[in-house]
């Protein structure tokens, strides 16, 4: 496979405006109560103080995609040129076997179509050379997407807070949290 596309986020940073979520929204006409990019607000406590953190997420087009594995039709591929998991809306027959399976509970049934949704890394944007809605949409710049590995060469990290790693090897990093 060529090099893995993933986004990057700074949750140090995320003040939750959903500017992310809205983006996406308005940019792939998603129906109303669906969402593919969700912002949430988690409280940890770090330090002895209680902290809210936003995390902004969305499908982490996984190495070992469970979405893609439970699928009866085969609607999902792992793209090889960028590791995009891509969705064929044709082909999805509505079962929710690919919401059931995910562990981060990406892929969403949409009630009106009857089929399941789920971010694609905006792939016509990126086709033209433009960014997903999402990172677009952001005016804190929190949210970027890169290759993997330059991420990783960066220091970027695995998990955050309300973030952990499952078996399907999620194709997302995030800044180290700062000491507070």
């Amino acid at each position: 496979m060529a090099e893995q596309k993933a986004f990057y986020f700074n949750q140090n940073y995320c003040v939750g405006c959903h500017a992310c979520e809205t983006a996406c929204k308005v940019t792939n006409e998603i129906d109303v109560g669906v969402k593919w990019r969700k912002v949430d607000t988690i409280e940890k406590e770090i330090g002895g103080r209680l902290v809210e953190m936003n995390l902004s997420h969305a499908c982490m087009h996984c190495a070992k995609p469970a979405c893609a594995e439970v699928c009866p039709v085969k609607a999902y591929t792992k793209r090889e040129e960028d590791g995009i998991v891509y969705q064929d809306h044709d082909k999805c027959i509505g079962c929710g076997q690919c919401v059931a399976a995910c562990p981060y509970q990406v892929p969403v049934l949409n009630t009106k179509v009857k089929k399941a949704e789920k971010c694609d890394m905006c792939l016509e944007l990126l086709e033209q050379g433009e960014d997903p809605a999402c990172v677009q949409g952001c005016p804190l710049q929190v949210l970027k997407i890169n290759d993997l590995s330059k991420l990783d060469a960066e220091g970027a990290v695995k998990e955050c807070i309300g973030f952990a790693v499952f078996a399907t090897d999620p194709s997302i990093r995030f800044a180290p949290i700062r000491k507070r």
